[in-house]
C-alpha cells in the first residue's frame, strides 16, 4: 500500500511473525528507471524480508519490462504488477484498475515482462471497472497462458474503490477458471475471515492490505488460528465455543511494545519524515486501545520523534501501574 509498506513497516511486521511473503508498496516503473533516489526509497529492501515481492504499476510495456528486470537485479524473489489501484491520479495515467478496460494492453505487459525475468511473476488485480465490465475470469486466464505464476483478486471493482463489500464469489470463479495459484484478498480483518474465504472460494493464500497496519498481529494470528483449529474445521469457525482461545489477543503491554518498537525502528532507521509517520500510525495502532483518542492527541501535539515516544512511555507507564496497584 502506497505510503505504508515502506522498509521499516515490512520488518517490523516480519519480527511479529506469521507473514509469508512481503510486499514492497506499488511503485512506478517509469519512476524508479529515472530516478535512482525513487530506487533507494522505493526498491530497497533487506536480507531479513525475504522473501520479497517487488509491487510495479504502469502502462507502457517495454518500461515495465526493464523495470522487472531491475527488480530481478536487485534480488527480489517476485515481481509483481498492480492492476488493482483506484486511486483518480493513478488510473488517469492508465495505470493500476485504470488498465482493466484495455486487455489487449494487459496481454501486451504480460508478454513483456514475462519474457524479460525468470523470476516468478504474479498479477494483482480488480474485478473489473464497474459491475457492468467484469473482466476478472477472462483476466486471470489470460495471466496463465502468458506464464504468470499466481494471480491475487481484490473482489471489488474499481468503481467501488474501498466501498462496499467484497464479492467473494468473483474469487470462487477465478479459482474455478485457472491452475494456477489464485490469492484471495478483500474484507479480510480478522482469522475467522481468512479462513472464511479460503473455505468459501478455494483460494490458495490470502492477503492482507489495510488490516495489517490496524492490527499488525493479524498473520500470526491467522496462522494460529489454522494451527489449533484444524484445516479441516475451517468452514466451520462459529461453530467453536467462544470461550476456546484458538488466537492470542494483544494485551496492553503488547500494544505498548508494539507502538514503541514500530516507533523506534522509524528513528533509528533515519527515516525522512518518521514524525509524521508516527502521527499516521498512531491512528491505526491505537485502535482498540481504552482512552486512545487521549494518546493520539498527544501524540500529535508533540514536536519530535523523542517526546513522541516519551509520551507514548508516559500513558501505557500510567496505564500499566493501575493495573498492577
Amino acid at each position: 500500500m502506497s505510503g505504508v509498506t515502506d522498509t521499516v513497516f515490512r520488518r517490523f511486521i516480519k519480527r511479529l511473525g506469521g507473514c509469508g511473503l512481503i510486499m514492497t508498496e506499488f511503485t512506478s516503473a517509469d519512476g524508479v528507471l529515472r530516478n535512482e533516489r525513487a530506487q533507494g526509497r522505493y526498491l530497497h529492501f533487506y536480507e531479513d524480508e525475504h522473501p520479497i515481492s517487488a509491487q510495479l504499476f504502469g502502462s507502457n510495456p517495454s518500461v515495465l519490462a526493464d523495470a522487472a528486470r531491475l527488480v530481478e537485479d536487485l534480488g527480489f524473489d517476485l515481481v509483481d504488477l498492480n492492476l488493482g489501484c483506484p486511486a483518480k491520479k493513478v488510473v488517469k495515467c492508465n495505470g493500476g484498475s485504470g488498465l482493466l478496460r484495455d486487455l489487449p494492453l494487459i496481454r501486451q505487459i504480460f508478454e513483456a515482462v514475462r519474457a524479460a525475468v525468470k523470476i516468478p511473476f504474479t498479477v494483482k488485480f480488480r474485478a473489473g471497472w464497474n459491475d457492468d465490465e467484469i473482466v476478472c475470469v477472462e483476466l486471470a486466464r489470460l495471466a496463465e497462458s502468458c506464464g504468470l505464476n499466481a494471480v491475487a483478486l481484490h473482489a471489488r471493482t474499481r468503481e467501488q474503490g474501498y466501498s462496499g463489500h467484497a464479492r467473494w464469489e468473483w474469487i470462487a470463479s477465478v479459482k474455478q477458471a485457472v491452475k494456477i495459484p489464485v490469492i484471495g484478498n478483500g474484507d479480510i480483518r480478522s482469522p475467522e475471515d481468512a479462513c472464511a474465504i479460503v473455505a468459501q472460494t478455494g483460494c490458495d493464500a490470502v492477503m492482507i492490505g489495510r488490516m495489517a497496519p490496524a492490527n499488525p498481529w493479524i498473520f500470526r494470528q491467522i496462522e494460529q488460528y489454522v494451527s489449533r483449529v484444524g484445516t479441516g474445521d475451517l468452514a466451520r469457525p462459529t461453530e467453536r465455543s467462544s470461550a476456546e482461545k484458538m488466537y492470542d489477543e494483544p494485551t496492553e503491554a503488547d500494544r505498548y511494545k508494539m507502538i514503541r518498537t514500530y516507533f523506534q525502528m522509524l528513528l533509528e532507521e533515519g527515516m525522512p519524515g518518521a514524525e509524521g509517520k508516527m502521527k499516521q500510525f498512531a491512528s491505526w495502532f491505537t485502535h482498540g486501545v481504552p482512552a486512545g483518542a487521549a494518546l493520539r492527541k498527544t501524540i500529535y501535539d508533540a514536536k519530535s520523534g523523542s517526546e513522541i515516544l516519551g509520551r507514548v512511555d508516559e500513558f501505557f507507564e500510567e496505564k500499566l501501574a493501575a493495573q498492577t496497584s
